[in-house]
Order: structure tokens, then sequence, then C-alpha cells
């Protein structure tokens, strides 16, 4: 056997074949949801959209593919780099984007939209990666002066996306933030004074939310006060989860995703659709997924070879962990309603390859955990 075909058959079996076909059991399902959401529409387009995020599958696998076989630690060297890009076609986006259902979040390439928010979240990651290992040289705790450069490099790209405007991203940064920094290690102090700012601060960012946003707020809180206004998606939602029942209704029989009922079926309530016709069992199976597939990238923070591993697997499971809860609870009522969608399960070709990316990095983290090149 040549030295190629060893090579090749020791990375076969370094692969992470568990957090693979997860992802891609998750994803597939995901696809046949989107068919079943859609399939009664008036709208070619939208009766079309499932092969389209199939579509999106295959090069979002490519992708995961090709980041698994590069070194992860290469991410972190242009990653100041990637971030001033990364924002410049955030700014791209603010002043000529495509306006897609009143936001103005994605860049026309030919017949492509493409959403440079969804882009920045692993590029925020590869960053804070490269700072916070520089940081952690220097001293083994964060403290307040450690903080204020990540904070800012998190600052700037959310406060372009809440521009957009699209507060559930810039939270996601947010999120990535935090959890990363918290993994780095934070003085104690320093983490309790942020937790007692942040309550603080809480009613200065209720009245600087915009209408429409509040009433998101107020609707989680009392849906029924205006059924057909602030309270209808929440109401909806509730309705179509609440009618699956054990066993579900049945693949294409949900009534309140075929009779429009429910808004934003494909997208952020693709959860209550699937719900409505899989029922209570099918809704375990699927959190038993996205379980499995968060708690096999937890591992990784714990046991990667180096920080910059730990520090990546930190972020990532962040974001695709925080995404997988907040959707999930905004669909059932407990949690304001924003553009959030299910990772890997949400009809969206720019978030499917970020995620797709960023589970490529993780499985050449966890590839490389027994080598020492």
């Amino acid at each position: 056997m040549n030295d190629n075909s060893t090579l090749g058959n020791k990375w076969f079996g370094l692969f992470d074949w568990s957090l693979f076909l997860l992802a891609l059991t998750i994803s597939l399902l995901g696809v046949f949801v989107i068919y079943s959401a859609n399939f009664a529409s008036d709208s070619p387009s939208f009766r079309g959209l499932y092969l389209k995020q199939l579509e999106w599958n295959i090069y979002g696998i490519i992708v995961m593919s090709g980041m698994a076989m590069m070194d992860y630690r290469i991410w972190e060297r242009p990653a100041y780099l990637l971030y001033i890009i990364a924002i410049g076609l955030l700014v791209a986006v603010l002043a000529g984007g495509r306006i897609i259902a009143g936001s103005q979040r994605w860049l026309g390439i030919g017949s492509l939209n493409v959403q440079p928010s969804e882009m920045m979240k692993l590029v925020l990651i590869m960053t804070l990666t490269k700072y916070f290992n520089y940081a952690r040289e220097l001293s083994e705790e964060l403290g307040f002066k450690q903080l204020i450069v990540p904070a800012i490099l998190t600052l700037i790209p959310a406060l372009l996306i809440a521009k957009q405007p699209d507060l559930g991203t810039a939270g996601v940064l947010f999120v990535i933030f935090m959890v990363m920094a918290f993994i780095n290690g934070i003085r104690k102090n320093t983490l309790i004074a942020i937790i007692i700012g942040m309550m603080v601060l809480m009613p200065v960012g209720w009245f600087n939310l915009k209408e429409y946003q509040k009433n998101r707020v107020l609707a989680m809180i009392d849906p029924s006060t205006d059924p057909l206004g602030i309270g209808y998606h929440t109401i909806q939602s509730k309705i179509a989860i609440g009618s699956g029942g054990f066993l579900g209704k049945g693949f294409f029989a949900g009534t309140q995703s075929k009779l429009n009922f429910l808004p934003e079926k494909h997208t952020d309530f693709i959860f209550a659709v699937y719900a409505e016709e899989v029922g209570f069992l099918g809704v375990f199976l699927l959190l038993i997924l996205f379980v499995s597939l968060v708690l096999r990238m937890m591992d990784l923070i714990i046991n990667s070879k180096d920080r910059i591993g730990s520090l990546m697997a930190a972020g990532i499971t962040g974001m695709i962990g925080f995404h997988f809860l907040y959707n999930v609870s905004m669909t059932i009522g407990i949690t304001p309603i924003v553009g959030i969608p299910l990772p890997l399960f949400s009809y969206g070709g720019s978030a499917l390859l970020t995620n797709y990316a960023a589970l490529g990095i993780m499985i050449s983290i966890r590839m490389r955990r027994f080598r020492h090149d």
C-alpha cells in the first residue's frame, strides 16, 4: 500500500463520523420538512425551496469536508484580515444591499442572495480566538482591560447588523463573545460586575428599542392582548405545536402551515411545522439529535489539543447551541420573536453553509487531537 493510500485511510479513520451523521440527519430532515411546509403553496418558487436547500446541503458537505481536511489553526493567523473584509461586506449591505421582507441583509451576486452577517459569526469566532489566545499568554484570567478590545470587536459588527435590522444575529455575536471569554477565563469580580451592569442597563435598552421590537417582547408576555397583531405569530406557533399531540397529524397534513396560518413556516417557525406533523414523539427525537450534536461539540472544548482549538470549539458550540435553544424557545412562546433560525434545519443557504463550515472546523479539531503536526 502506497503512502497516499495509507494517509487517506488514516484520515478516514480519524474523521468524526458521529458529528457528520448527526448534522446530515438533521439537515436532510429539514429538507423534508421544508418540502412538507410548502408543497401545497400556490407559488412554484416556494414549492421548489426544498430543492434549493438540498443543493445547498451538497455544497455545505463539500465545504465541511474541505474545512475538516485543513488544519484549524490556520484560520487564527489571518483572522484580523478576514474580520476587516467581513466588516466591509456588512457596510456594503447597508450601502446597497437587497431588501427582502423589509430587511436589508443580503448582497446580490448574480441570482444569489448572500447574507454576510452569517459569515460574520464564524469570522468573529476566529478573530476572538486570535485575541484571547494572545491575551491568555499575558494573563491567566481576563479583567476589564483585557475585555475592552474583544468587546469592541464584537460591538462593531453587532451594530452594523442591528441596523439591517437583525437584532437576533447581533445578539448571537454577543453570546459568542461571552461564551469564549468565559471559557478563556474571566476574573470573578469582573464577571459579577458584568452581570450587574447588564441588569442595570436593561431598562436603558428597553427605551432604545423600536416600537415593533417592544411589541415582540409584549407578545411573549401576553400574546392574547392583540391576537391578530403583535401576538399572532406566537399564538399560531403554539397552536401548531399543541395540535400535534403525541404522534402528530402526519407529514403533509399540518393545517397551520398548509392553510398559511403559520408565518415564516420554512425559516423561523419550521420547528412549529415539524411539531404539528410529527407530534411529541418526533419532537423528542429531533431534540435528541440536537442535544447529541451539541454535547459532541462541547467535548472538544475540554479535550482539544491546544487553546486555539478549545476557543474555536467554544465559539462554535455557543453559536449553534444558542441558535437551537432560542429558536425552540421562541416558537413555544417563552422568548421574544427574532430572526434566529433553527441551525441546519431552517431554509437558508448562507446559514447552512456557515454551519457546515463551522462543523468542518470542529471535525478538524477532533481529527488532530492525536496528531503531533
